[in-house]
């Protein structure tokens, strides 16, 4: 016979980190009594001396001096109604009488704070899937980080400085939740909320952003932080983060310079500083974002001592296309530049890293950096782009409207503002289809081409 939740949660207490709790279970004339309790400064187990004694011990013990309130059918697997963040006895009373007329089983446990820029989620077999600002059950919604499990372990050991306390058998399904702050009955940093045994063990990870934590990071952060954790050369990088403490990640480039980046929610090509040397990531924060909306981070990353920049993205039917000129790429991919002929040992050392990440990730396309020797992984996105020859992004329009790349990013941003359905973009001028401006126009999902200047000679 499958045990109980609470029983689940009394056996998990021996060893694992769990949330204080008082659990019930029904009695008559729907009436409930108590089954167990893991309450700091109390024996385990203690007996209170009624219903109210034992949720007033809680709701002092409890951090945040606020409960949840489970409940769940001993025959199924999953839980009921579920009320979250209950402040007063009575307000706990109340929802326990409730739902005791179900002759439902009930646990009462001490809520920890969700928006304190931690992680809450699932681990199932060789699958891990989480969301900041939410409960476990945000698996159920849209937009969670969905990782082959020592992936997913390895970024939130780079993001929080602790890896999450999650060895279970292959078998289980685990409720977790992970907290820069220690929490729970023994104070530790990971929380388990549910072990289920005996589950199908594989779940295929479809990786995949943004999502609800790479929006958390930021974009970029997020990137940077999957090609590191898949073992690619990435700069050593410091993200000073809106939402959770700094953290550094990435290797040496043998540079004593930095790059300083700014890393939105989601992408936004060329909209925000990137430069060459130091800047106070504060001010720049304050100045290019003030409501902090859009902003999620600043990064100072490690210079590369570049022989040649570019970016490599995804085609059409499988086609790859690399772009890039000699020295620094920030000219290139801001359309100021355009692409060169690049050695060979270069393209296949582009193409060599791209099926490192193709085959972990399926379609990607990222930004590098070549110093004659090693490519390093300065952005990286997911997904393939319809770009290919002179066209940018397919499709038909009734009407084109030239633009002219001279004019540059904020002026090709403000025209897609403005552009009517049906209608297309050209662009004048040389640029590569793996720059910014090739990004930008691929994010409008406008048809967008590629046009020469006219000779005037």
């Amino acid at each position: 016979m499958a045990m109980h939740k609470d029983e689940v949660l009394n056996s998990l207490a021996a060893t694992a980190n769990v949330a204080q709790f008082v659990s019930f279970r029904p009695a008559m004339n729907s009436s409930i009594v108590q089954s167990y309790c893991r309450v700091a400064e109390y024996p385990e187990n203690h007996r209170f001396a009624d219903t109210q004694s034992a949720v007033e011990a809680l709701l002092a013990a409890s951090s945040d001096r606020m409960v949840n309130v489970r409940s769940y059918e001993p025959n199924s697997p999953r839980s009921r109604e579920f009320v979250y963040g209950l402040k007063s006895v009575d307000e706990v009373l109340n929802v326990l009488a409730r739902l005791s007329e179900d002759r439902l089983h009930l646990i009462v446990n001490e809520t920890i704070d969700i928006n304190d820029g931690g992680v809450s989620g699932v681990v199932q077999g060789q699958l891990i899937e989480f969301a900041p600002d939410d409960t476990p059950r945000c698996v159920e919604k849209a937009g969670v980080a969905s990782l082959p499990f020592h992936l997913g372990e390895r970024i939130l050991h780079t993001v929080y400085g602790f890896t999450p306390e999650l060895n279970f058998p292959a078998n289980a399904r685990v409720e977790f939740s992970i907290h820069p702050k220690a929490r729970g009955y023994h104070g530790r940093h990971t929380i388990i909320w549910e072990f289920e045994p005996d589950v199908p063990e594989f779940l295929p990870a479809v990786v995949h952003w943004p999502n609800r934590f790479s929006r958390h990071l930021g974009d970029k952060v997020y990137g940077l932080l999957v090609a590191d954790s898949l073992g690619l050369p990435v700069p050593r990088t410091t993200v000073v983060a809106r939402r959770t403490a700094p953290f550094t990640f990435g290797r040496e480039t043998g540079s004593f310079e930095v790059w300083t980046r700014t890393a939105p929610r989601e992408a936004q090509p060329g909209l925000y500083t990137t430069v060459k040397g130091w800047l106070d990531p504060f001010a720049l924060l304050s100045k290019e974002d003030p409501e902090g909306k859009h902003l999620q981070a600043v990064l100072s990353q490690a210079a590369v001592r570049a022989k040649f920049s570019g970016a490599a993205v995804a085609g059409p039917k499988g086609s790859l296309i690399i772009e890039g000129r000699r020295g620094e790429g920030d000219l290139f991919m801001l359309g100021h530049q355009p692409p060169e002929n690049l050695p060979s040992f270069v393209v296949e050392n582009v193409q060599a890293t791209y099926k490192v990440l193709a085959n972990r990730l399926g379609p990607v396309r990222f930004e590098w950096v070549h110093d004659g020797d090693v490519v390093w992984v300065v952005q990286l996105h997911c997904g393939a782009t319809g770009s290919e020859a002179d066209v940018i992004v397919p499709g038909e329009a009734t009407s084109w409207i030239e633009f002219d790349i001279v004019a540059g990013l904020d002026a090709l941003r403000q025209l897609l503002s403005t552009i009517e359905v049906n209608q297309g973009v050209l662009i004048v001028g040389e640029v590569g289809l793996t720059s910014h401006v090739a990004d930008l126009l691929r994010k409008a999902k406008l048809p967008a081409r590629l046009t020469s200047k006219p000779d005037n000679h």
